[in-house]
């Protein structure tokens, strides 16, 4: 099982269940970018801006550090590292269930076959 808190997969998931946070972290993947920077993109006022950067800063997935006036933001990507953790373990999960049943149904149906036939 993944070792992994239901409140900080809580807090990643809900970070990332918004396209404008996404498309922030997406554009993070080029490189440190400072706040006007990484919002430029975006039709959204800078208090909105502030709110969605604390959101992916309280999930871990940005840090931002203030040189003079200036605040550069960079990805941390082990918060999405801790998610797709998780997502795998569930994905393995299923992916053996759906094999056993697929198993199960062409044996079935072999069976089914011989019988009609």
């Amino acid at each position: 099982m993944v070792n992994i808190s239901a409140a900080k997969l809580d807090v990643i998931f809900s970070a990332l269940s918004d396209s404008t946070r996404r498309a922030m972290l997406q554009r993070l993947t080029k490189g440190e970018m400072s706040v006007m920077e990484l919002a430029e993109p975006f039709d959204i006022s800078k208090p909105a801006v502030t709110k969605h950067l604390k959101v992916l800063e309280n999930a871990g997935l940005l840090r931002r550090q203030i040189v003079g006036r200036i605040h550069r933001c960079r990805l941390v990507p082990q918060p999405l590292s801790d998610a797709a953790e998780w997502i795998a373990f569930y994905e393995n999960f299923w992916n053996k269930k759906f094999d056993a049943l697929d198993k199960y149904l062409n044996k079935t149906s072999k069976k089914s076959e011989k019988k009609s036939g």
